[in-house]
């Protein structure tokens, strides 16, 4: 279903658009930014409320809170402004017309530009990881998150999710920024519902929220199982959907 030209296409343009070099740079910032914070906050704070009393001294699950804190606030959405007219564009400036013409079917765009959405995804994550468990070995080199590791897994499957529901919101809406407006509506749907308690592990925005737990406690990893599954079930879903859609569409 995915062709290799057709993913080399889509990795040329998004280095020609430097949305893959801003990816890059923001998240390495991200990286760097992390731990730093951790770092800094309790003198900020003393400076700021001209006190003596001593605030307790920040540990490594400080920096990685920042992690999850970034990725989940600003890095998500980030990524749904870079890539929030990904078939949008594609299909106001026609670019895709000739290439369907020639035999390339509908479902390999879908697919191709999801597998590369997606390893963009992974690479971002992953960049800023890498950056933020260096420089956390340094600031705080202790034991206090012994499942830095596993805690990631969930980041990288709520990222089919969000990958899915730009290539559907941007397939459905002929707006450049049709993905970032469906990624806010169903992030806010989340966030409601997870104002139910008995909601929360079977809710895929937990998979971006309670990372740190996993951190300090593996055995957390297993009460998210509900979620990741929903979450994988939600991004397969959307995608078939997509795929309609996009049949249905005239170019």
């Amino acid at each position: 279903m995915i062709t290799i030209a057709f993913i080399k296409k889509e990795i040329m343009e998004t280095w020609r658009t430097r949305k893959i070099l801003i990816l890059v740079i923001v998240f390495f910032i991200f990286g760097i930014l992390n731990p730093l914070t951790a770092k800094l906050t309790p003198e900020l704070l003393k400076m700021s409320l001209k006190t003596t009393i001593p605030f307790p001294d920040p540990t490594s699950l400080d920096s990685w809170l920042q992690f999850y804190k970034n990725i989940s606030q600003m890095g998500l959405y980030l990524f749904a402004i870079i890539f929030s007219g990904t078939m949008s564009h594609e299909l106001a400036k026609g670019s895709l017309t000739n290439l369907l013409t020639k035999g390339l079917q509908r479902r390999v765009v879908i697919f191709s530009k999801g597998f590369v959405l997606f390893g963009q995804w992974l690479l971002s994550i992953g960049l800023c990881f890498i950056v933020t468990l260096g420089y956390t070995h340094y600031y705080f080199p202790d034991n206090k998150s012994p499942h830095i590791w596993l805690a990631l897994w969930p980041l990288f499957i709520f990222g089919l999710l969000l990958v899915s529901l730009l290539l559907f919101t941007s397939t459905m809406i002929n707006n450049n920024f049709g993905g970032l407006l469906g990624t806010v509506i169903v992030m806010i749907i989340f966030n409601l519902i997870n104002l139910y308690k008995g909601a929360v592990n079977y809710n895929p925005i937990s998979l971006v929220s309670k990372n740190l737990t996993i951190v300090k406690d593996d055995t957390k990893f297993f009460d998210l199982w509900p979620s990741m599954c929903i979450t994988v079930g939600l991004a397969i879903g959307l995608l078939y959907l997509t795929v309609k859609l996009f049949d249905r569409k005239k170019l």
